[in-house]
């Protein structure tokens, strides 16, 4: 578990410092990015075991159009995907049966935010085969 590097790509700083202190309480290496344009560079310098995804950042369905764009990468498309969004919270709209759908959502895994420390930790642990 020590080397399993993860992506956190979120605009809420809050969010993602907290995903990142819980992560590497437990031995994940984490790096983050702001949007998906950063996430693209970072993933260049290293290629992480797994990214976890908010939808909107700098587009209201952003993370929606990078996991399709990383699914259809031949470099990236086996990394899991967690997409941890609030979509439901703001709009009402539940994603999580579409999840897996490799034309629409070829996501892993979804999950609403607020997420609780446990349930993401076992999500992770789950998507990284831990």
């Amino acid at each position: 578990m020590a080397n399993q590097k993860i992506l956190i790509v979120d605009d809420d700083p809050d969010i993602t410092y907290t995903m990142q202190m819980i992560l590497e309480s437990h031995g994940y290496q984490v790096d983050s990015a702001v949007n998906s344009t950063t996430a693209k560079s970072r993933m260049e310098q290293e290629k992480p075991d797994l990214i976890i995804l908010d939808v909107m950042m700098d587009t209201m369905h952003e993370g929606f159009d990078f996991d399709r764009e990383l699914k259809h990468h031949p470099e990236y498309k086996d990394i899991p995907v967690l997409m941890l969004t609030a979509v439901k919270e703001r709009f009402g709209l539940d994603f999580k049966p579409e999840a897996g759908n490799q034309e629409w959502l070829p996501v892993e895994e979804f999950l609403d935010k607020p997420v609780k420390p446990t349930v993401l930790l076992e999500k992770v642990e789950k998507l990284l085969g831990n």
